[in-house]
């Protein structure tokens, strides 16, 4: 599967093309804002407020002391993969007491993407709880800041209690290539279940 010219000023649509949408979601502060930011052709919308004191015993700054904004609703941008089909990207909020949006972000998602960051892993364990009891299919983007992973993909995968099924992909979220290629195993992941599908009811 290959991206189309993400200029959309030079890419032709089809009149009927489809659209799919999917979720990015992991823990507070792991990218989410600026994985979507990367990889939108469009002008992202984001709904980041600035982190003030009312945060201060809710919001857990541990590892990421030098936040200064967070997003309160979604995130949201757009791909071209071909003429034929345009991805939607929601980026839902990572803090606790967002997490009522989920089910309303989810409904109607092909899949999602959950980000990780290797120095608070534990932040994106109730991402893959939400989308494994739903039955949404969903990859794994580690963001290695500052182009470190300080576990090795063996070691994650295991402390995610992943299936061998679930593709795990080391990423840079400011990096357009590199979150290119988590939504491409995204994709791939969810047509490999979908055929898998289709030759059962045969």
């Amino acid at each position: 599967m290959a991206y189309a010219d993400s200029d959309p000023g030079r890419t032709a649509l089809a009149p009927d093309a489809a659209t799919a949408k999917i979720l990015v979601a992991g823990g507070f502060g792991v990218g989410k804002t600026t994985l979507v930011g990367a990889i939108s052709e469009t002008e992202p919308l984001r709904t980041e407020e600035l982190i003030t004191e009312a945060s201060v015993g809710i919001d857990d700054l541990a590892g990421v002391e030098r936040k200064t904004t967070t997003t309160v609703a979604m995130d949201f941008g757009r791909i071209t993969l071909s003429p034929a089909l345009i991805v939607y990207l929601f980026g839902a909020p990572g803090q606790d007491r967002f997490w009522f949006m989920w089910d309303d972000l989810s409904r109607g998602a092909l899949g999602a993407v959950v980000l990780a960051d290797t120095r608070r892993l534990e932040s994106c364990f109730p991402s893959v709880d939400f989308f494994e009891h739903r039955g949404i299919p969903f990859a794994i983007g580690v963001n290695c800041f500052d182009g470190r992973c300080e576990e090795d993909e063996d070691e994650i995968r295991a402390a995610l209690d992943l299936g061998p099924d679930v593709p795990l992909v080391l990423c840079d979220a400011r990096d357009r290539e590199s979150v290119k290629s988590v939504v491409l195993a995204l994709l791939e992941h969810v047509m490999r279940g979908l055929a898998v599908e289709a030759s059962a009811t045969w």
